[in-house]
């Protein structure tokens, strides 16, 4: 007799929990007014929202931006990266040291600068101003020239914009110190 009160009474529970569970589980309607999800969308026809159809909707809100108008306005020169401010004592590095990192950046920058010229040469060299010497399987096939041609020209502008913008990069670092 008390196998039957226990299992009545989960058999019970399990059909209150079901009968619960349409009544909380989603809102009835979801609106998209912009970037913006909600069940409660006021004057939804004036804002611009528009009803969303479909099944359940999960919305991840992203991380915001920390303090970068701060950052910018104490910005040390014109042109300047703006320095994040150390958060602890703990975090500040000595200026010996952060001549030295910045000496380890310049250099590695600078070791790739000479690469991608050197790659740069390459393809301009293979390249030949659109006219790559064709191989023996494009003499056959004139279409896998042009692909190859046009291949090269993307390969070239790419290493072209590496080039710039490590020139760039070094441009905007403080020049090396020199210690008599």
């Amino acid at each position: 007799m008390q196998i039957l009160d226990i299992s009545h009474r989960r058999i019970t529970l399990a059909l209150l929990a079901a009968l619960a569970l349409p009544a909380t589980a989603a809102p009835d309607k979801i609106w998209r007014c912009g970037n913006e999800y909600t069940n409660q969308p006021g004057d939804a026809k004036a804002r611009g929202c528009k009803l969303v159809e479909g099944g359940n909707l999960t919305v991840i809100e992203g991380l915001k931006p920390q303090g970068g108008s701060r950052a910018a306005a104490s910005s040390p020169r014109p042109g300047a990266a703006p320095t994040p401010a150390a958060r602890s004592e703990g975090e500040r590095v000595e200026s010996a040291e952060q001549r030295a990192r910045d000496a380890d950046a310049r250099a590695i920058l600078e070791a790739e600068l000479r690469k991608t010229e050197a790659r740069q040469a390459e393809l301009r060299q293979e390249y030949q101003g659109g006219e790559p010497e064709k191989r023996p399987e494009e003499l056959r096939n004139p279409a896998l020239h042009q692909q190859r041609s046009a291949a090269l020209k993307e390969q070239l502008a790419r290493v072209d914009a590496d080039v710039a913008a490590l020139r760039r990069e070094l441009a905007r670092m403080t020049p090396p110190s020199d210690k008599k």
